[in-house]
């Protein structure tokens, strides 16, 4: 269902592409780095070069801060500033990134960039849910997602690019470059979608409140620990992909290549699922996905122990190709079913979803990229684990929702 729109609104293709290239400034500063990772470790003369991964994670360590604060912030002060703040804080890390010279200013940089793209990323999904509810909001979602993955597929290509004719700093300057577009674009077109009077006064006990009224929800609370899983995941194959690529495999400079086509392995699933979602609904369809990855996994697991750790690359990208598909299913989807009932408080669930859900894929994500010994097996146990971790989950939710609509 469309809530708002009419004049001086963009129109829904604008509308669709700006709030993907706003929530694209996190892909991008996620997936032009990894190219870049060895050449940082260098430069910062890290003692384990596997540590790189925390210049990943550290940026999602500030989103899951961040979206915390922008998510209220939005609610009252409204969704514009909100997000504009959280793009200059976004330059104010890239900044600090673009001049480091020690782990520690690095750091500081990632966790500011994350911090300040937990903004526009948030308060966005808060943004979309303004104008548009239900299967209808999964719809746009799915759309932004498409536009969204497309950043990944491209941008390790686009790192590499830059690496080749400069150093890594230029990627941080390329950023600084996309932020200031992209605020200048929105600033411009993108008017308020929260009025005045339906704003909330700032008050720590309302909040208190509101949050215990979002975690009483059963469908809220258990498709946020759902992403959860599933990102955690995701994000231990993010942060574990250079060196299983680069060095396991010893693709060099085609790993963005290789990355690019799994990622576009998502932004197909993601297109589809815009396509299905209306007709078939987001229950059903990430049913079937999460179960079609849990049961992939067992068998590969198996598999990927028989060949000690390393099995031929086209069978390793096959499954990951199979397994990323379904997680474009499921992204978009997850994220409207923990939100749809939270259209009175969207800013603050919007923050609460995004918040737990982050940080509990940081900590498991950083356990997956932290047991990498040269071979797939930490990420291809991690994936086994967690997708039948989310489809208990799922499960839980819908029946305990049920019993209570029951009673």
């Amino acid at each position: 269902m469309i809530l708002g729109g009419g004049r001086g609104q963009p129109g829904f293709v604008e509308f669709v592409i700006l709030i993907a290239f706003i929530i694209s400034l996190v892909a991008l500063s996620i997936d032009a780095m990894l190219p870049a990772l060895p050449n940082i470790a260098a430069d910062l003369q890290l003692d384990n070069p596997n540590d790189s991964h925390f210049i990943i994670s550290m940026l999602f360590v500030g989103m899951g801060f961040g979206q915390l604060i922008f998510g209220p912030l939005s609610d009252f002060s409204g969704r514009k500033p909100a997000i504009i703040g959280g793009i200059l804080i976004f330059i104010g890390g890239s900044l600090i990134s673009y001049f480091s010279h020690s782990m520690s200013d690095m750091m500081l940089g990632r966790f500011l960039q994350g911090l300040g793209a937990a903004g526009p990323r948030i308060v966005s999904v808060a943004l979309v849910r303004d104008r548009y509810e239900g299967r209808y909001m999964a719809r746009v979602m799915s759309f932004v997602m498409t536009v969204f993955i497309l950043v990944p597929v491209f941008a390790p290509a686009v790192g590499q690019l830059i690496l080749n004719f400069g150093s890594w700093r230029a990627i941080f300057g390329m950023f600084l470059i996309m932020s200031f577009s992209t605020l200048l674009w929105f600033t411009i077109r993108q008017p308020e979608t929260l009025p005045v009077n339906k704003r909330k006064q700032f008050s720590t006990t309302q909040m208190l409140t509101d949050i215990r009224a979002i975690v009483a929800i059963p469908t809220a609370t258990g498709y946020t620990l759902t992403m959860g899983f599933l990102f955690g995941a995701f994000l231990g194959y993010l942060s574990s992909s250079q060196q299983i690529f680069q060095v396991q495999y010893g693709l060099g400079e085609l790993f963005a290549a290789y990355f690019g086509i799994l990622a576009a392995s998502i932004g197909v699933a993601a297109l589809v699922n815009a396509k299905l979602v209306i007709r078939y609904g987001m229950r059903r369809l990430s049913f079937i996905a999460m179960f079609a990855v849990a049961l992939l996994s067992t068998p590969f697991f198996l598999l990927a122990q028989y060949y000690a750790g390393h099995p031929p690359l086209a069978i390793f990208m096959t499954y990951l190709i199979v397994v990323f598909f379904f997680f474009g299913i499921l992204f978009g989807n997850l994220n409207a079913m923990a939100m749809e009932p939270l259209g009175h408080i969207a800013g603050l669930g919007a923050a609460l979803v995004g918040s737990v859900s982050t940080l509990i894929s940081v900590a498991l994500g950083t356990l997956i990229a932290d047991a990498y010994d040269g071979s797939i097996m930490p990420l291809v146990i991690g994936i086994a684990v967690l997708s039948v971790a989310s489809l208990i989950s799922m499960r839980w939710t819908e029946d305990y929702a049920a019993r209570l609509k029951a009673r």
